[in-house]
Protein backbone atom coordinates (compact mmCIF):
# COMPACT_ATOMS: atom_id res chain seq x y z
CA UNK A 1 0.00 0.00 0.00
CA UNK A 2 2.53 2.37 0.68
CA UNK A 3 5.10 1.64 -2.71
CA UNK A 4 2.22 2.36 -4.71
CA UNK A 5 0.71 5.77 -2.88
CA UNK A 6 4.51 7.15 -3.59
CA UNK A 7 4.93 5.64 -6.71
CA UNK A 8 1.74 7.29 -7.88
CA UNK A 9 2.55 10.69 -5.66
CA UNK A 10 6.03 10.58 -7.53
CA UNK A 11 4.06 10.30 -11.03
CA UNK A 12 2.04 13.31 -10.19
CA UNK A 13 4.72 15.01 -9.67
CA UNK A 14 6.59 14.12 -12.41
CA UNK A 15 3.28 14.88 -14.72
CA UNK A 16 3.40 18.68 -12.85
CA UNK A 17 7.08 18.99 -14.32
CA UNK A 18 6.94 17.86 -17.70
CA UNK A 19 6.94 21.03 -20.38
CA UNK A 20 3.49 21.00 -22.24
CA UNK A 21 4.86 23.75 -24.69
CA UNK A 22 7.65 20.89 -25.45
CA UNK A 23 4.60 18.32 -25.93
CA UNK A 24 3.17 21.24 -28.19
CA UNK A 25 6.42 21.54 -30.60
CA UNK A 26 6.40 18.10 -31.06
CA UNK A 27 2.49 18.05 -32.19
CA UNK A 28 3.62 20.73 -34.48
CA UNK A 29 7.01 19.08 -36.19
CA UNK A 30 4.81 15.81 -36.36
CA UNK A 31 1.99 17.58 -37.97
CA UNK A 32 4.25 19.33 -40.56
CA UNK A 33 5.99 16.18 -41.49
CA UNK A 34 2.23 14.24 -42.36
CA UNK A 35 1.16 18.04 -44.14
CA UNK A 36 4.24 17.22 -46.14
CA UNK A 37 3.99 13.76 -47.25
CA UNK A 38 6.54 12.32 -44.71
CA UNK A 39 6.66 9.11 -42.97
CA UNK A 40 7.43 8.51 -39.34
CA UNK A 41 9.72 6.04 -38.24
CA UNK A 42 9.47 5.66 -34.87
CA UNK A 43 12.57 4.60 -32.84
CA UNK A 44 13.10 2.38 -29.43
CA UNK A 45 15.05 -0.07 -27.67
CA UNK A 46 13.96 -2.32 -25.39
CA UNK A 47 10.51 -1.87 -23.51
CA UNK A 48 11.23 1.36 -25.55
CA UNK A 49 10.63 -0.76 -28.59
CA UNK A 50 7.71 -2.38 -27.35
CA UNK A 51 6.40 0.98 -26.90
CA UNK A 52 7.77 1.77 -30.74
CA UNK A 53 5.60 -0.69 -32.11
CA UNK A 54 2.32 -0.36 -30.47
CA UNK A 55 2.62 3.64 -31.15
CA UNK A 56 2.99 3.12 -35.24
CA UNK A 57 -0.31 1.47 -34.88
CA UNK A 58 -1.99 4.46 -32.77
CA UNK A 59 0.06 7.11 -35.72
CA UNK A 60 -1.28 5.15 -38.36
CA UNK A 61 -4.51 4.34 -37.25
CA UNK A 62 -5.78 7.31 -35.42
CA UNK A 63 -3.47 10.08 -37.10
CA UNK A 64 -3.36 9.21 -40.48
CA UNK A 65 0.44 8.63 -40.75
CA UNK A 66 2.92 6.45 -42.86
CA UNK A 67 4.35 5.11 -40.00
CA UNK A 68 6.69 1.81 -39.06
CA UNK A 69 9.37 0.70 -36.60
CA UNK A 70 12.35 -1.08 -37.28
CA UNK A 71 11.78 -3.45 -34.45
CA UNK A 72 8.99 -4.55 -35.61
CA UNK A 73 10.53 -6.77 -38.77
CA UNK A 74 12.60 -9.11 -35.83
CA UNK A 75 13.89 -10.90 -39.22
CA UNK A 76 15.71 -7.96 -40.47
CA UNK A 77 16.69 -6.51 -37.53
CA UNK A 78 18.07 -9.71 -36.26
CA UNK A 79 19.98 -10.14 -39.17
CA UNK A 80 21.13 -6.26 -39.42
CA UNK A 81 22.70 -7.10 -35.85
CA UNK A 82 24.23 -9.86 -36.51
CA UNK A 83 26.34 -9.50 -39.65
CA UNK A 84 27.09 -5.86 -39.19
CA UNK A 85 26.32 -4.89 -35.37
CA UNK A 86 24.21 -3.30 -33.41
CA UNK A 87 25.09 0.20 -33.36
CA UNK A 88 24.11 0.18 -37.13
CA UNK A 89 20.90 -1.46 -37.18
CA UNK A 90 18.71 1.38 -37.19
CA UNK A 91 20.96 3.86 -39.95
CA UNK A 92 20.98 0.91 -42.01
CA UNK A 93 17.44 0.30 -41.96
CA UNK A 94 16.83 4.44 -42.47
CA UNK A 95 19.00 4.05 -45.56
CA UNK A 96 16.86 0.93 -46.71
CA UNK A 97 13.77 3.03 -46.11
CA UNK A 98 15.45 5.53 -48.32
CA UNK A 99 14.25 8.51 -45.66
CA UNK A 100 14.56 12.11 -46.69
CA UNK A 101 13.63 14.85 -46.00
CA UNK A 102 10.15 15.36 -45.97
CA UNK A 103 10.30 12.21 -43.04
CA UNK A 104 10.61 12.05 -39.53
CA UNK A 105 11.66 10.53 -36.22
CA UNK A 106 10.28 10.00 -33.34
CA UNK A 107 12.58 8.50 -30.35
CA UNK A 108 11.58 6.92 -27.37
CA UNK A 109 14.28 6.41 -24.75
CA UNK A 110 15.18 6.65 -21.54
CA UNK A 111 18.57 8.63 -21.89
CA UNK A 112 18.31 9.54 -25.71
CA UNK A 113 21.39 8.18 -25.82
CA UNK A 114 25.28 9.47 -25.68
CA UNK A 115 27.75 9.24 -28.07
CA UNK A 116 30.73 9.79 -26.17
CA UNK A 117 30.16 6.90 -23.71
CA UNK A 118 28.54 4.76 -26.45
CA UNK A 119 25.10 4.00 -25.16
CA UNK A 120 22.09 3.45 -27.29
CA UNK A 121 24.66 4.01 -30.27
CA UNK A 122 21.81 2.84 -32.98
CA UNK A 123 19.51 5.73 -31.74
CA UNK A 124 22.50 8.13 -31.95
CA UNK A 125 23.30 6.54 -35.51
CA UNK A 126 20.20 6.70 -36.56
CA UNK A 127 19.70 10.58 -35.47
CA UNK A 128 22.60 11.62 -37.39
CA UNK A 129 21.43 10.01 -40.71
CA UNK A 130 17.99 11.45 -40.29
CA UNK A 131 19.87 15.12 -39.70
CA UNK A 132 22.32 14.80 -42.68
CA UNK A 133 19.49 14.46 -45.07
CA UNK A 134 17.37 17.05 -43.64
CA UNK A 135 14.63 14.72 -41.71
CA UNK A 136 12.72 16.18 -38.64
CA UNK A 137 14.29 14.55 -34.99
CA UNK A 138 11.59 14.56 -32.38
CA UNK A 139 11.48 12.43 -29.31
CA UNK A 140 10.33 11.39 -25.91
CA UNK A 141 13.17 10.91 -23.35
CA UNK A 142 14.26 11.06 -19.78
CA UNK A 143 17.51 12.07 -17.82
CA UNK A 144 18.84 14.91 -19.49
CA UNK A 145 17.87 14.16 -23.02
CA UNK A 146 21.02 12.56 -24.57
CA UNK A 147 21.87 12.70 -27.65
CA UNK A 148 18.32 13.09 -28.62
CA UNK A 149 17.72 16.21 -26.46
CA UNK A 150 20.78 18.12 -28.07
CA UNK A 151 20.52 16.95 -31.62
CA UNK A 152 16.66 16.93 -31.88
CA UNK A 153 13.99 19.43 -33.18
CA UNK A 154 11.39 18.93 -30.59
CA UNK A 155 11.99 16.87 -27.69
CA UNK A 156 9.89 15.98 -24.62
CA UNK A 157 12.48 15.36 -21.72
CA UNK A 158 10.67 13.49 -18.56
CA UNK A 159 12.65 15.19 -15.46
CA UNK A 160 14.83 12.54 -13.42
CA UNK A 161 13.58 13.42 -10.28
CA UNK A 162 13.19 10.05 -8.69
CA UNK A 163 16.96 8.85 -9.20
CA UNK A 164 16.28 4.68 -8.26
CA UNK A 165 12.94 5.19 -10.79
CA UNK A 166 14.15 6.94 -13.61
CA UNK A 167 13.53 4.06 -15.79
CA UNK A 168 10.12 2.92 -14.98
CA UNK A 169 8.75 6.10 -14.98
CA UNK A 170 10.06 7.52 -18.28
CA UNK A 171 8.55 4.41 -20.01
CA UNK A 172 5.76 4.83 -18.31
CA UNK A 173 4.83 8.76 -18.75
CA UNK A 174 6.20 7.99 -22.67
CA UNK A 175 3.28 6.22 -22.96
CA UNK A 176 0.98 9.18 -21.78
CA UNK A 177 2.33 11.59 -23.79
CA UNK A 178 2.49 9.67 -26.74
CA UNK A 179 -0.99 8.78 -26.47
CA UNK A 180 -1.67 12.46 -25.53
CA UNK A 181 -0.21 13.32 -29.18
CA UNK A 182 -2.52 10.50 -31.27
CA UNK A 183 -5.41 12.30 -28.83
CA UNK A 184 -4.22 15.98 -30.10
CA UNK A 185 -6.58 17.70 -32.14
CA UNK A 186 -3.76 18.94 -34.26
CA UNK A 187 -3.01 15.06 -34.96
CA UNK A 188 -6.06 13.05 -34.71
CA UNK A 189 -7.87 12.10 -37.87
CA UNK A 190 -9.98 9.00 -36.99
CA UNK A 191 -12.37 8.72 -33.31
CA UNK A 192 -11.59 5.80 -31.25
CA UNK A 193 -13.76 2.72 -30.52
CA UNK A 194 -15.05 3.12 -27.28
CA UNK A 195 -15.72 6.67 -27.67
CA UNK A 196 -18.00 5.70 -30.49
CA UNK A 197 -19.69 2.87 -28.83
CA UNK A 198 -23.21 3.05 -26.80
CA UNK A 199 -22.98 2.47 -23.34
Amino acid sequence: MKFASEYLAETTQLLAHINAQAIEGVAARLAGIRAGGGRLFILGVGGSAGHAGHAVNDFRKLCGFEAYAPTDNVSELTARTNDEGWETTFAAWLRGSRIGPADGLLVFSVGGGDKARNISANIVAAIDVAKSVGAAVTGIVGRDGGYTAAAGDAVVVIPPLFAERITPHTEGLCAVIWHLLVSHPTLKLAATKWEQAVP
